[in-house]
C-alpha cells in the first residue's frame, strides 16, 4: 500500500496517544508541548501511565486532572494491580471518578524491582480480570486492557494470553491495547486468533517510535518483543547520527502504519515518548488533519 492509496482510502481512521508523567519542570514542559501539538488531531483518547509499583501515581493523577480541566481530550489513566491492597487501588479509581475520568487502562503492571517474579499484595487484586471487575462495578468506565502479538514474556503460550485476554473482556473490558510489536503479521494473527476465541473487542496496534533505537532494544527486551534484523540494520552505524535516526524513524512508522492499514486496522495507539512531531507526521498520512482544517 503506497501513501497514495493510504490518503485515497475513505474507511474511518482512529488514533490515541500515550504520555507518561513527567518528573521535571523541563520534562513537564515537553509534555505539555507534546499535548498542545497533538490535541488538534482529535484522538480518540490519551492515555497516561503508571510507574511500576504505582510509583508514579500522584504525579499520573495530576496529568490526568489537568488533561481533563485544561483541554479537550479524553483522558485514560492506567492502573496496575502491583504493590498496593483493594482498598487503595478502590479509592484510586474512585478519585479518577470525582476528577471527571472516564476511562481507565487496566493492568497487571510490574513489581518495583524488575528482577522479582510478579506477586501480587496479599491484600490485592490477583490479576487483570478482577482489576477490571472492580473498576466496572465501582463507576460506568470504560475500560481497555492489554494484549500481546508475541506472547507475555511470562506466559506459557500464546493460548494462555488469549484465555487471559477473553476473562479481561468478560469482566467488562471493551478495547485491547496491545505491546508494541513490528511484526504486522504477527499483529493481524492476533486479532483473528481473538476473534475465534469469541473476544468481540477492538484489537488496536501499539506503535513505538524508534529514534531512540537503543532505547527501544531494552524495552524489548523487558517486554518480549521482537526487533527484526533488517530494522537494527537500518540504525546500524547511527548513534552519533540523531538527525538520520529521525529521518529513518518516520519512514519505518510510515511505513509500519501503512502495512497494517492494508492488514484491515482501522485505529492505532501511538506510545509518543512524550515527543509529538513523529506522531503528527504519521497521523496526517493516516488522514487525520487537524480539527481547524477538518
Amino acid at each position: 500500500m503506497s501513501l497514495k492509496d493510504v490518503v485515497s482510502d475513505s474507511r474511518p481512521i482512529g488514533a490515541s496517544f500515550e504520555f507518561f508523567p513527567p518528573k521535571t519542570a523541563e520534562m513537564e514542559e515537553q509534555l505539555w508541548a507534546a499535548v498542545k501539538r497533538l490535541e488538534p488531531l482529535a484522538p480518540t483518547f490519551v492515555s497516561v501511565t503508571y510507574g511500576a509499583g504505582g510509583s508514579t501515581r500522584d504525579r499520573t493523577h495530576t496529568t490526568v486532572k489537568r488533561l481533563v480541566e485544561e483541554t479537550s481530550l479524553k483522558p485514560a489513566a492506567h492502573l496496575t494491580c502491583v504493590a498496593a491492597p483493594r482498598s487503595e487501588v478502590d479509592d484510586v479509581i474512585r478519585s479518577y471518578w470525582r476528577a471527571g475520568v472516564r476511562h481507565i487502562v487496566a493492568l497487571r503492571g510490574d513489581m518495583p524491582d524488575p528482577d522479582l517474579p510478579y506477586a501480587p499484595h496479599p491484600e490485592g487484586y490477583g490479576s487483570t480480570p478482577e482489576l477490571v471487575a472492580s473498576i466496572r462495578r465501582i463507576g460506568d468506565f470504560t475500560v481497555s486492557v492489554s494484549c500481546y502479538p508475541e506472547c507475555h514474556p511470562s506466559s506459557p503460550s500464546i493460548e494462555h494470553d488469549l484465555d487471559l485476554l477473553k476473562r479481561k473482556v468478560e469482566a467488562g473490558a471493551s478495547r485491547a491495547i496491545s505491546q508494541f510489536c513490528f511484526n504486522n503479521d504477527a499483529m493481524a494473527r492476533l486479532r483473528d486468533r481473538a476473534d475465534r476465541w469469541g473476544i468481540r473487542v477492538p484489537i488496536v496496534p501499539g506503535l513505538m517510535p524508534t529514534t531512540n533505537f537503543k532505547g527501544v532494544v531494552r524495552m524489548a527486551g523487558r517486554c518480549g518483543a521482537s526487533i527484526p534484523d533488517w530494522l537494527a540494520r537500518l540504525y546500524d552505524g547511527l548513534d552519533r547520527d540523531p538527525e538520520s535516526r529521525r529521518i529513518v524513524a518516520s519512514a519505518v512508522l510510515a511505513e509500519q502504519v501503512m502495512d497494517l492499514h492494508r492488514h484491515g486496522f482501522d485505529q492505532f495507539h501511538f506510545y509518543t515518548l512524550n515527543q509529538a512531531d513523529l506522531t503528527y507526521a504519521t497521523c496526517r498520512i493516516l488522514g487525520l488533519a487537524p480539527k481547524e482544517h477538518a
